[in-house]
Parts: C-alpha cells; structure tokens; sequence
C-alpha cells in the first residue's frame, strides 16, 4: 500500500515509473555513447591505416576474454531477475554475487591491459610509442580507447555497487511475488552497459585488425 504522501497513484503506477526512469536514462545514455561510436566509425575510415595500427597494438586475448565474462555476467543476472519474481531472496543473492564477481573480473583484466598498454607507452602524449606517418592518426586511436574504456569501467563500477545493494536489499527479505521492480531496473543498466561493450569490442579490437 502507498501512503497518502506518494506521487504514486497505485503500486504498479510506482513500479511502471521506475521501469520508465530507468528507460529514459538509458537513452540519454545512448546518446552519449552513440557520438562516440558514430566519431570512431568515421576516424576508422578517414584514418585507416593509423587507426588499424593502434587496434593491432590491443591485447585482443584479454578483450576477448573479458566479452565472455560481460556475456556470462547478463546470463547470470537473468537468474536474480527470475528469482525476484518468485520471491527467491537467496536466490536472488546468489546470482547477484555472481553477477557482481564477473563485473569485478572484468575491471581486473582492464586494470592489467591498461598496466600493459602504459608500460609499453602506448598512452598519447610525447613519449608515444608509435612512430611513423600514420602515428597521429595511432594516437587518435588511443585517445579514444582510453576515453570510451573508461566511461564504460566507471558505469561497470555502478552497476556492481547497484547489483551489491540489491543483494543487500534480498538479503533482508525485500522482494516477493507481488513487487521486485529493483530487481528488473537494476537488470536493465546491467544489460546496457554489457550491450555498450559487446560495440566497444569490434571497434577497439577488431577492425582493421587484418
């Protein structure tokens, strides 16, 4: 029941609403990744020789690696998002810790080709590695690999805290048949921001690769 103070009319008003917000922000989120891919697809074309350089210079085993752990990751939250909806508590923490330990995994082997990619100087800036008339067009590259990584590690970071506060929550019993909408708008952001990597994957690792 909703008290007299809510905006809400009824509980499935409430929850409809959640599903919404979490639609809308997810668009303006599009938003900002599509300008992204749209800048990429086109230096991809325009700079394709110093372009496919730097995607050479990519660990693709580690991102290949890391693609099958965002994918293994969505599968997993599918289970919470099931046992949500039969007011499956436990369940809902196990999946969600899994779920959440994939995510970490992810960021670790991040962490470890960011530490390989600056230990072989293939950060922009002077001490560059990557030489010769296509090096510009090389470090334009990186420039946005690091940019576009990190946006997508730092929403990786929420959605591990927002699947953790949602194990939290089913730890204390919060979910039931009749109301896990957390549950579904936390499952929404996990599968954007997997989706956003599953098109980060093929333009950071792969084209012009041969």
């Amino acid at each position: 029941m909703l008290d007299h103070h809510s905006p809400y009319e009824t509980p499935l008003h409430r929850d409809e609403s959640a599903i919404a917000g979490m639609w809308l922000f997810l668009a303006s989120e599009a938003l900002l990744f599509g300008g992204l891919f749209l800048v990429c697809l086109v230096y991809s074309q325009t700079r394709a020789g110093g372009w496919a350089e730097g995607v050479r210079h990519t660990n693709l085993t580690i991102g290949a690696v890391n693609t099958l752990i965002l994918i293994t990751s969505s599968a997993v939250y599918t289970l919470a998002v099931e046992a949500g909806r039969r007011g499956d508590n436990r369940g809902v923490v196990r999946a969600g810790l899994g779920a959440a330990g994939l995510g970490l995994a992810f960021l670790v082997l991040k962490g470890v080709e960011w530490g390989q990619e600056f230990s072989e100087n293939l950060f922009p800036g002077p001490h560059f590695a990557l030489h010769g008339p296509a090096s510009g067009a090389a470090a334009l590259f990186y420039s946005f690999y690091f940019l576009a990584t990190f946006l997508h590690g730092m929403h990786m970071v929420v959605g591990i805290g927002l699947i953790l506060w949602i194990c939290r929550k089913a730890r204390q019993g919060a979910f039931s048949p009749a109301w896990s909408t957390p549950v579904d708008v936390v499952g929404l952001y996990w599968s954007f921001v997997d989706l956003i990597w599953m098109l980060l994957f093929p333009l950071l690792y792969l084209i012009g690769r041969a």
